[in-house]
């Protein structure tokens, strides 16, 4: 059973009082990056989003699809998983993500997903739900800046490859 660790902070730096599992560097690190991803932060770094989505999604056994709701400023209004699924495959329904970026007005999106497998590569149903669900948005005027895939600690952005 792991003893509840103490972190010392100073700007920028910390240090923990006593040693520390793999597991709990990695529940710190997740609570770190979680507080940018608070409502109201405003995502500037796309390699923060990258990390960010790799801490949620790179160790999980089975498929999920995560959102993260964006204001017109880019803040974040939630990041959430949407869709759960199997070792390789999840089902996403387009109604469901815009219905729930209504109501929470966002006016732009994140998308995300794992692959289970490892292996960050678009299959050609990611290739085409993404368009679906970026078609699906711009009918009610949100944005869909990015979709990454996350493959353990690899990861593929629809973005960077120009396929957005």
């Amino acid at each position: 059973m792991s003893r509840p660790f103490r972190i010392h902070e100073t700007p920028g730096h910390f240090q923990v009082l006593r040693p520390v599992t793999s597991e709990e560097i990695l529940a710190m690190a997740r609570a770190l990056i979680k507080h940018q991803f608070a409502r109201g932060q405003a995502l500037t770094n796309p390699a923060d989003t990258r990390t960010y989505l790799m801490l949620e999604l790179a160790t999980l056994e089975h498929e999920v699809f995560y959102c993260v709701f964006l204001d017109n400023q880019h803040r974040v209004l939630k990041a959430e998983p949407c869709f759960q699924g199997t070792i390789d495959g999840a089902n996403v329904y387009p109604r469901e993500v815009v219905k729930r970026a209504l109501q929470l007005n966002a006016s732009a999106l994140i998308l995300a997903h794992n692959h289970p497998s490892g292996l960050a590569e678009p299959s050609e149903a990611d290739r085409a739900i993404t368009q679906r669900l970026v078609e699906a948005l711009k009918l009610v005027d949100i944005r869909v800046l990015d979709h990454f895939i996350i493959g353990g600690a690899d990861y593929f952005s629809f973005a960077e490859q120009g396929l957005l």
